[in-house]
């Protein structure tokens, strides 16, 4: 069952949902295993990160992994890696050996294959009993959505949704500029310990209603793990009525 938290505002949202990313850090070092987070772009989840780098300590031992890219230089107004940069990796001084960049600028395919190989040298994966070792498992990743629904990188209908042994994957037509990009697999997004989804604003109710309805590659959110799912929205975001 997803977890489903409405807040009075952004702002209200940013602190919950930092809050929310702590209790998930201090949870993981509990269980004396490393710690690996995976952020995202986007202007909702920025809020949280600057809240998050006000507490620097909470990072000393944490991995930050990213959940999509765009294939622009780390310096670009569009580069995610930019916004949480500026947000959270410098304000809190997150040593840059702990955080794992999507190298954009190679391109989708030369950066999705080198992240991919990343990721599985650095995280521990999921155990399969059929088919040997299933997609790394990261302790959260923290998740916009986009008003068509879309999660990191992956578009609705796109070909990503159906590639069940990636890791990693191109985006080459992206329907958001810029066209290419790199983005996790759903496989990954689903094997994560818990995703928090984050939105905010009326634009957004609408995904946030069709992500709560029935599971369709039509809204990519709708296909993450809900028992694993934790949302939080504003009330200007929050599903309609009659469909939660």
């Amino acid at each position: 069952m997803t977890r489903l938290t409405t807040c009075a505002d952004a702002e209200a949202v940013a602190v919950r949902a930092a809050e929310e990313v702590l209790r998930h850090l201090r949870t993981a070092r509990t269980e004396r295993r490393p710690v690996h987070v995976a952020l995202s772009g986007g202007r909702t989840p920025r809020r949280t990160y600057e809240l998050l780098a006000v507490s620097p300590s909470e990072w000393s031992d944490v991995a930050v992994w990213f959940a999509d890219e765009r294939c622009v230089a780390p310096e670009d107004e569009q580069s995610n890696y930019r916004m949480v940069a500026q947000s959270l990796l410098d304000p809190a001084g997150i040593a840059p050996e702990r955080v794992h960049r999507m190298l954009g600028e190679l391109g989708p395919e030369e950066g999705a294959r080198r992240y991919a190989a990343e990721l599985l040298a650095g995280v521990p994966t999921e155990r399969t009993s059929t088919r040997g070792p299933g997609p790394p498992v990261l302790d959260l990743i923290v998740l916009g959505i986009g008003e068509d629904g879309h999660v990191a990188s992956l578009f609705p209908d796109a070909p990503t949704l159906s590639d069940e042994s990636g890791v990693c994957l191109p985006v080459r037509d992206s329907p958001k500029p810029p066209p290419e990009r790199i983005t996790l697999s759903l496989s990954v997004l689903r094997a994560a310990r818990r995703c928090l989804l984050l939105a905010t604003g009326a634009s957004k109710a609408d995904a946030v209603t069709a992500m709560v309805a029935e599971p369709s590659p039509r809204v990519p959110a709708s296909l993450l793990r809900r028992e694993r799912l934790t949302v939080i929205v504003d009330d200007a975001a929050a599903p309609t009525a009659g469909r939660w």
